[in-house]
């Protein structure tokens, strides 16, 4: 069970990756869930931290900030830096920003403000636009503070064990 200094993101897509890889639980394996429509490749590592359970009945969305892309399937240790907030067709749909805590790279970044700027342009710009070619919008809504993207998982959490008891 991940506490607070052993919290974890299963990743689901690599840096870079225009593919959309997506957990099946049924399958108990990860599967290609579509192509990207637009020309754009994800930022970061995408995926969801393990034992969550967010207000739509997922696992908590998490993007992690990595040196170099990592692999679908791949278990990283993180802590939330801060969150991503954004609307897209199927309602709220906030991205927690993680750093990896076995990256000395990342070592220093302990809110979004010491994340390069350049970054934080990026994954915004990703995300405001990525579902375009599709037909469907997404609100990029702005950011928010790691003590929001703690609370965020510590209610995910609780879903997590009021559901698996």
């Amino acid at each position: 069970m991940d506490d607070a200094t052993n919290l974890h993101c299963l990743i689901e897509i690599p840096r870079g990756s225009r593919n959309k890889y997506e957990w099946d639980p049924e399958l108990q394996a990860i599967k290609l869930n579509r192509f990207l429509f637009s020309s754009v490749v994800y930022p970061t590592d995408y995926g969801f931290i393990t034992n969550t359970i967010g207000p739509h009945g997922d696992a908590l969305d998490t993007l992690v900030c990595v040196s170099a892309a990592t692999f679908p399937g791949c278990l990283i240790a993180v802590r939330p830096v801060g969150m991503l907030r954004m609307t897209d067709e199927e309602g709220q749909s906030d991205k927690l920003v993680c750093v990896p805590t076995d990256d000395p790279a990342w070592d220093e970044v302990e809110e979004l403000d010491d994340m390069p700027k350049q970054l934080r342009t990026e994954i915004e710009h990703f995300y405001s636009m990525y579902k375009q070619p599709e037909g469907k919008d997404v609100d990029v809504q702005g950011w928010d503070d790691s003590a929001a993207a703690a609370e965020a998982v510590e209610q995910g959490r609780t879903r997590y064990q009021e559901e698996n008891p």
